[in-house]
């Protein structure tokens, strides 16, 4: 048996001493090699935030920044589509995932206090940020025509600041139904309403070929004169703010139903529906004959009138609710009814979303600008989270795959 020439032994440090009792200087020399590998294996991640928001401006002072702003507004993002519901709970995800982050993130010192975000987003003019949304929005998503853009105002009832004598914000929101997604939003002056903030808002968004749909307080010739110019069209409900033309077409509907609309040329369709013991039955009716309507020239667009009676039958019991509205579409029944029940997605799928799973009702984020950017981010947050496809669950139980899932994290972040 031949015996195999034994391998001379080699020659091995092996450092056996605990990293506390280092020297300093050994000490200093591992933690630059840890950083240099990390800087060294930096994934080039693109991501549409930083993409479409590193051109916002900074309001802090040259010379005093110790974190870039897009690593300040990817981290917030992040903190809040894993549930971060103030500046606290940020700072706290972002140490937590600072391994995560600095694989695509500067982070030249580390992950920002909570008192850094506060600043940095108390100062942060909210109008750039929003404009910077609806520009992302704009290159991301392009509306197809007849896309139900519905328009409305949330309060942020907790944002109020009795010390500086602040009123809650209200904020108004632009919801595109077959796109489940919000393309802008704008906060109303503090000593006006939604008629004034409605305005500024279009003029963010592309509506060319979009139906806008407004609820009552909506109802201006200014404002369907600007959907109109800017290539959309309008369904705008009615109301007493509205006094002499909500009676005239109430007045004409209810002549016409009372003879059950034999003489009057119209467009009817109907739909029922129902559960757990409920049904519902809408029915929707439009004319387009307004020569006996007055001033009617004085509202750019119009071209047709509408009138909706919901039937609500819940076991023994039946309500009627009867609304009437003004729309530059043609006659066409089914496509009214339809961008009118579609308004209602900005309610059940944007507020509902908003209040019961973000809970932004008791977000108690009050200075400068900061509750403002702040419904900004959860808008972000959402938006994200409603175009990542691949798991079939709810907002809230994708908020927690993504705050325990990193890779999913990132699937969220890296909307295409």
């Amino acid at each position: 048996m031949q015996l195999q020439p034994q391998a001379e032994p080699t020659q091995t440090a092996t450092l056996t001493t605990p990293k506390k009792y280092l020297p300093e200087a050994i000490k200093k020399i591992v933690k630059e090699t840890q950083d240099t590998q990390i800087q060294s294996a930096k994934i080039e991640y693109k991501t549409t935030l930083s993409e479409h928001f590193k051109t916002l401006a900074d309001p802090r002072k040259i010379g005093m920044v110790s974190h870039q702003l897009i690593d300040i507004i990817t981290i917030a993002v992040c903190a809040i589509i894993c549930g971060a519901e103030d500046w606290v709970g940020v700072e706290t995800f972002g140490k937590a995932k600072q391994h995560w982050f600095s694989q695509f993130l500067e982070l030249s010192n580390g992950i920002p206090s909570h008192d850094t975000f506060n600043s940095v987003f108390n100062c942060l003019s909210a109008k750039e940020l929003q404009k910077c949304f609806a520009s992302w929005m704009h290159d991301i998503f392009k509306l197809t025509d007849n896309e139900v853009v519905a328009i409305d105002g949330k309060c942020l009832r907790h944002s109020y600041d009795r010390k500086s004598g602040k009123a809650a914000i209200h904020m108004v929101s632009a919801w595109a139904h077959n796109n489940r997604l919000v393309l802008g939003q704008v906060k109303t002056d503090d000593k006006s309403n939604e008629i004034t903030a409605i305005p500024e808002l279009l003029k963010l968004l592309d509506i060319r070929g979009c139906i806008v749909t407004i609820d009552a307080m909506g109802c201006q010739r200014s404002i369907a004169s600007e959907i109109i110019n800017r290539g959309g069209d309008y369904v705008l409900a009615l109301k007493g703010n509205q006094g002499h033309l909500h009676q005239a077409v109430k007045a004409y509907f209810e002549a016409a139903v009372a003879e059950n609309f034999d003489t009057i040329e119209h467009d009817f369709y109907q739909t029922t529906d129902g559960d757990h013991g409920r049904i519902e039955t809408r029915q929707y009716w439009t004319i387009d004959n307004l020569e006996w309507l007055e001033n009617k020239e004085n509202w750019t667009g119009l071209t047709s009138i509408g009138m909706v009676k919901r039937t609500r039958e819940i076991e023994d019991k039946i309500t009627t609710e009867i609304s009437f509205y003004i729309t530059s579409l043609k006659s066409d029944a089914k496509r009214f009814g339809d961008a009118v029940r579609a308004h209602w997605g900005i309610e059940n799928s944007l507020h509902w979303s908003l209040d019961v799973t973000f809970n932004e009702d008791h977000a108690r984020i009050r200075k400068g600008e900061g509750a403002e950017n702040f419904a900004v981010l959860r808008h972000i947050a959402l938006n994200l989270l409603k175009q990542e496809k691949s798991q079939k669950v709810g907002i809230a139980n994708k908020r927690l795959k993504a705050a325990s899932d990193e890779d999913y994290l990132f699937n969220v972040l890296s909307l295409q």
